[in-house]
């Protein structure tokens, strides 16, 4: 197909916003919310729509909300911002920005952002979840802050493509699909922005999710005085990733699940740094341990993760249980870091069928048919049946899980799994009734005691995390051994950016018109998070840095607003 060019195609607009996920469509929203047009640009094509945060869980980050206070959990804002403090760690003179979008950001999560939410469609599951769970004075979350979205990530989604679908058809908005930028368009006097040109690629009509041709069909050259950049991260580029991986994790594994599509592939992000924008703390990251092989791919690798509860036993490769703290569900990056300095690239949870059917939730949209569906009857069922669907689904057809009746028979079964031979049968035999001792007496197994405390939540006891029992308990049987593998997710650096969404350039002044939001901008500022997640925050982040900067591009004098 003979490639041509094409010099400003569509009506003119007072905005370009590059990506068509949620950050994307948060920003676009907010211009046409200021009576303003904007075009849209996205590598992908309409069935896209939505990015990344359609195939979510739908978690969301709120402190000191009616739901919490319903169960019984007492937030504030000043605990939620001790948790984020020092769960970050920010430590480096560019975390100057980050801090101060964080700062803003927990407010807002103990303010406006809920009813900003009500306002626009949005509502929670009744049950408040448990992630990064922490202990007062330490890192993760000392309560409860993981609100589920009533319908997933598409249903926190559907206010905002309505809307924008809404102005698409009055001419107010207008998209660009399957135009991939490349490069932005400086004034060579003011270096303010004057437009972005890049590569159309070829149409494809893949389902959403699946990889997409990378033929080049055409050429654009498209002026405009505003820019929002939202073009996402790293994860869904391997290559990437292991390129910015740190020394402190430990090795980048040889093998790893994607969490992300392909178009997740940070070159939105290079294009800007290419034309002057810094890049901040692109060594941190965010990837989960409890990844397994997705029986029905979407994308190339494509891994899901599990959500653990806090009872399965966690194993090294070679069977050796993980220090304490490093149980299901509590320290992401502490799991991740102590497990890439064991020399291998998998790990094993093991666990009981009582275990894996209350306490195994598996993150995304279309693993949790009747959360996204909203159906008030399948989320009923789901509480009575003996596992759900999807994680039976994985037990069955999944390449990672194997069951047996005995420690014996399962050390064999994972042994012929791997074809490595590390399972010592008799040191798991050890470990599992280390383990189940202290499931009948309190103060022998410090993990046996974090279950019972979990259980003290009611959020926990209803529907998340089984009474202590012992593993090889026939009743509770069979046993279930889970091979997990490290799963790319999120990128926590990225363009560096103030208060107001704007790209900062080496030295700290703005380049004019240009803007930054979503996880192409660390979540905003160039890295909200530092070093950790307290989870439910992505989504949050795109919204919230999404919303700053496409306020911040209506305004035509580009000048900073007030914190």
């Amino acid at each position: 197909m003979r490639a041509s060019t094409q010099r400003d195609p569509h009506t003119s607009a007072d905005v370009i916003v590059i990506g068509a996920g949620l950050a994307g469509l948060v920003a676009a929203c907010e211009v046409v919310d200021a009576g303003q047009t904007v075009l849209i640009l996205d590598q992908e094509g309409p069935n896209n729509l939505g990015g990344q945060a359609w195939w979510s869980f739908g978690g969301l980050f709120l402190v000191d909300s009616p739901e919490q206070r319903r169960l019984g959990v007492k937030d504030s804002l000043e605990l939620a911002r001790r948790d984020w403090e020092l769960t970050a760690g920010f430590d480096r003179p560019e975390d100057y920005w980050p801090r101060l979008w964080a700062q803003k950001y927990v407010e807002w999560a103990a303010g406006e952002k809920r009813a900003w939410l009500r306002e626009r469609g949005v509502s929670f599951f009744p049950v408040v979840g448990w992630a990064e769970r922490g202990e007062r004075g330490g890192i993760g979350n000392t309560v409860p802050r993981f609100h589920i979205t009533w319908g997933t990530g598409p249903g926190l989604l559907k206010p905002f493509i309505e809307r924008i679908l809404r102005a698409a058809s009055t001419g107010q908005v207008r998209f660009g699909w399957r135009h991939r930028f490349h490069q932005l368009h400086l004034d060579s006097e003011t270096g303010a922005v004057t437009g972005v040109s890049g590569e159309i690629l070829a149409p494809d009509n893949a389902e959403r999710g699946e990889a997409t041709s990378r033929e080049v069909v055409g050429s654009f050259n498209l002026s405009c005085p505003r820019v929002i950049i939202a073009t996402g991260g790293i994860g869904g580029n391997p290559d990437k990733v292991r390129e910015a991986w740190p020394e402190r994790l430990g090795s980048a594994p040889e093998h790893f699940l994607t969490g992300v599509p392909a178009y997740v592939d940070g070159s939105g992000i290079e294009a800007v740094e290419r034309s002057g924008g810094r890049v901040i703390n692109r060594d941190r990251m965010w990837h989960y341990t409890e990844g397994v092989e997705n029986w029905g791919p979407v994308w190339p690798n494509h891994g899901i993760r599990i959500l653990p509860g806090p009872s399965s036993l966690w194993l090294d490769a070679e069977g050796n249980r993980l220090p304490d703290r490093l149980w299901p569900g509590f320290d992401t990056l502490g799991t991740l870091t102590h497990l890439r300095h064991t020399g291998h690239d998998y790990s094993w949870f093991i666990l009981n069928r009582d275990i894996i059917g209350k306490e195994f939730a598996l993150s995304g949209s279309e693993q949790n048919p009747d959360l996204t569906d909203k159906s008030v009857r399948d989320v009923l069922r789901r509480a009575r049946t003996d596992m759900p669907d999807p994680v039976r689904a994985f037990v069955y057809q999944g390449a990672d899980f194997v069951m047996a009746d005995s420690v014996r028979d399962l050390a064999d079964e994972m042994n012929q799994l791997t074809g490595e031979g590390l399972i010592d049968v008799e040191q798991l035999e050890a470990i599992v009734a280390e383990r189940d001792a202290g499931a009948s007496s309190a103060g022998v197994d410090a993990q046996a005691d974090a279950v019972r405390e979990a259980r003290a939540y009611s959020g926990d006891r209803l529907i998340r995390t089984v009474a202590p029992n012992k593993l090889v308990d026939p009743a509770s049987g069979p046993l279930i051994a889970v091979r997990l593998h490290v799963l790319t997710r999120k990128t926590l650096g990225g363009l560096e950016t103030d208060l107001n969404g704007r790209v900062l350039r080496d030295g700290g002044d703005p380049v004019p018109g240009l803007f930054a939001a979503g996880e192409a901008s660390g979540f905003g500022g160039g890295g909200v998070h530092g070093y950790r997640s307290l989870e439910g925050t992505f989504l949050g982040g795109c919204l919230f840095s999404g919303r700053k900067a496409g306020r911040s591009a209506t305004r035509a004098d580009d000048a900073p607003e007030s914190a």
